[in-house]
């Protein structure tokens, strides 16, 4: 009997020890990180960003654990420039990457750029990209070829399809003539035009599994949702469940996707050793009326360089390592999570130059600051605007202008007017709407000269501006 309960004792002993040193191997391994990207959400959709229509209690929470920014940044106004940035670290105009690219796009993000998930390879990380790429659909430019393990989603936007905006059951052939869209399974297309209303439960299913699959080595998980991206379609269960609208129905769904993906890191045990970022690629798309989302007191939308088209949700969560409740108004930007990721991680930077800075000071509270000096607005291959601390200088340009917003999913008519030369002080005027450039001639005339520097490097297509420090996109 002695001999009997000392073997219990002592198997008893190993267990408890394995499970002390599992415990301490999750907790010395370098932290795992969850990416939430979404499309097309403006600034103020979230209840914590201020919105009047929506309601995103998961999300609200997230940010209530970390740190919400008031001027996070994404690099242009539009899908495919807005997301090279994010992968990269750099302004979509260094990489070459222009607008929102499509089924003939013959271009892609080039292999030679490193992404975030190479840059975490090398330390055994287990990398995952899931939902909406956009940097190319040839098999060279996918997420297989860029550092990641594996890949679910589409290769474009969800409205690049045959079908009209939502239209799907009734067979409309849609304006732009687009070719079936394809789902990819890594790099096999498994279905055609699948659901709009099935994407988001899809990609939020996947990510369950491949946390539950990597939850015993580091891993990166990029989740990128298609929606609120037009044509929205919120699924049965949250369809008509908010009672605001079809545009609040997918948000909320989406709200409890990033629930569910929250409470599976709980329930692993993977909490307190992983980083969650949640922000989108760019601003509303507002001549569709109420499918699109709010910007709040931004003015703008997708596709301009307003604020409303290029400042974000942004949402950091570490527990142990942000404050909780935290907030802070630093300039900052989705280049700066890749090389913030290198910094938590101990991994390398890329050789290449890359843009972004490391954020980590600041999330850790340990700094005001922000990490850039000067943030750059380009917009197709033109400059459009730079900021310099409270200071923005929009040079002239023509933007778009929502005439009449649309409904229903349906578009609305929209202009191009010109901006003259446009100074604003975003502390004072969060919607650009006073002109200060008469009132303040030496503060135009300082943030020229950043104009310059910013063409000088990556060049203007405005002025026929060829920068110096410009790389080719993978053709």
């Amino acid at each position: 009997m002695k001999r009997s309960l000392t073997y219990s004792f002592v198997f008893s002993l190993l267990l408890i020890t394995q499970g002390c040193h599992a415990a301490d191997s999750a907790e010395n391994r370098p932290p795992n990180i969850v990416i939430i990207f979404a499309d097309d959400m403006g600034y103020a959709d979230l209840s914590c960003y201020g919105s009047k229509i929506c309601t995103t209690p998961n999300l609200d929470a997230l940010a209530k654990r970390g740190m919400r920014f008031t001027s996070f940044y994404v690099s242009e106004a539009v899908c495919s420039a807005s997301r090279s940035s994010m992968m990269t670290g750099c302004y979509a105009q260094r990489v070459s990457i222009h607008g929102a690219l499509g089924p003939s796009s013959e271009v892609g993000l080039n292999p030679d750029e490193t992404t975030i998930a190479e840059v975490v390879k090398p330390l055994g990380y287990a990398t995952c990209a899931i939902g909406k790429w956009h940097l190319g659909h040839l098999p060279p430019f996918l997420p297989t070829r860029q550092g990641f393990d594996e890949y679910l989603g589409l290769p474009y936007s969800n409205d690049m399809w045959p079908y009209h905006y939502g239209d799907q059951d009734r067979g409309k052939i849609g304006p732009g003539n687009y070719p079936d869209l394809p789902l990819i399974e890594g790099e096999d297309t498994v279905l055609l035009n699948p659901r709009q209303d099935s994407l988001v439960g899809r990609y939020t299913e996947r990510a369950l599994d491949f946390i539950s699959r990597s939850k015993d080595k580091p891993f990166l998980l990029y989740l990128a949702y298609s929606h609120p991206h037009i044509p929205i379609a919120a699924s049965e269960k949250f369809k008509g469940s908010t009672g605001k609208g079809l545009y609040a129905d997918m948000i909320a769904e989406i709200d409890d996707s990033v629930g569910q993906v929250v409470a599976k890191l709980g329930q692993l045990g993977l909490t307190d050793n992983t980083l969650v970022v949640f922000t989108s690629d760019n601003g509303p798309w507002q001549m569709f009326g109420n499918y699109a989302g709010e910007t709040g007191p931004l003015r703008g939308d997708k596709g301009t360089s307003f604020e409303g088209g290029v400042r974000e949700p942004g949402i950091f969560c570490f527990p142990g390592r942000i404050k909780p409740g935290s907030e802070s108004h630093a300039i900052a930007s989705t280049m700066d999570i890749l090389p913030t990721i290198a910094a938590l991680t101990g991994a390398e930077l890329p050789k290449n130059k890359i843009d972004g800075h490391d954020i980590a000071p600041l999330l850790r509270g340990e700094t005001n600051d922000s990490p850039t000096d000067a943030f750059y607005y380009y917009y197709g291959g033109q400059l459009q605007a730079v900021r310099v601390g409270d200071w923005k200088l929009h040079v002239p340009h023509k933007w778009r202008r929502v005439v009449k917003p649309g409904k229903d999913g349906q578009p609305g008519p929209v202009d191009f007017p010109t901006l003259e030369l446009s100074l604003f002080n975003l502390k004072d005027d969060i919607g650009e709407t006073i002109n200060l450039a008469d009132k303040h001639p030496e503060v135009v005339r300082q943030l020229m000269k950043v104009v310059e520097e910013a063409r000088a490097e990556l060049g203007d297509s405005a002025t026929n501006r060829k920068g110096a420090g410009l790389r080719d996109p993978g053709r």
